[in-house]
């Protein structure tokens, strides 16, 4: 069943992980696992990640690129159990830009902070990616 924008940002917003689906500029896509955090409180939603300390290949990540490319992204958050009745997903599609600048970076490092104990001691340090949601989209097996 479709779930109510309401009912799909209270279960994206709980999710601890979900996908970044971003595109190149030839149209190439490319799709990795981030986490992430939703701006609080009412309003137009927008969602954050940032580059952080855990071990990458190299500091020149793809998903910046392309986000610098097209500003066009996806983030997807579900559930996947083998019980079906448990299954749902969300969706949110927007215009990403990357954010450098610490006054920029602030408040959506302080919403990861507040939601991942992990950074409270060691608070991401490279850029911000901040999305402007569009539209959200979900759906559930079950209410």
């Amino acid at each position: 069943m479709r779930l109510t924008e309401r009912d799909a940002l209270d279960r994206f917003r709980a999710a601890r992980v979900a996908r970044l689906a971003t595109v190149s500029a030839e149209g190439q896509p490319h799709v990795v696992p981030v986490t992430f955090a939703l701006s609080p409180g009412e309003g137009d939603p927008v969602a954050v990640f940032a580059i952080d300390h855990k071990p990458k290949t190299t500091t020149d990540l793809r998903r910046l690129r392309n986000i610098v490319a097209t500003e066009r992204v996806s983030l997807l958050a579900d559930e996947y159990s083998e019980e079906w009745d448990r299954l749902w997903w969300v969706r949110l599609d927007g215009a990403a830009r990357v954010l450098t600048e610490p006054d920029e970076r602030a408040a959506p490092v302080s919403w990861l902070v507040t939601k991942y104990p992990q950074y409270q001691d060691n608070p991401p340090q490279g850029p911000v990616v901040w999305i402007a949601v569009g539209a959200v989209a979900g759906w559930a097996y079950a209410g």
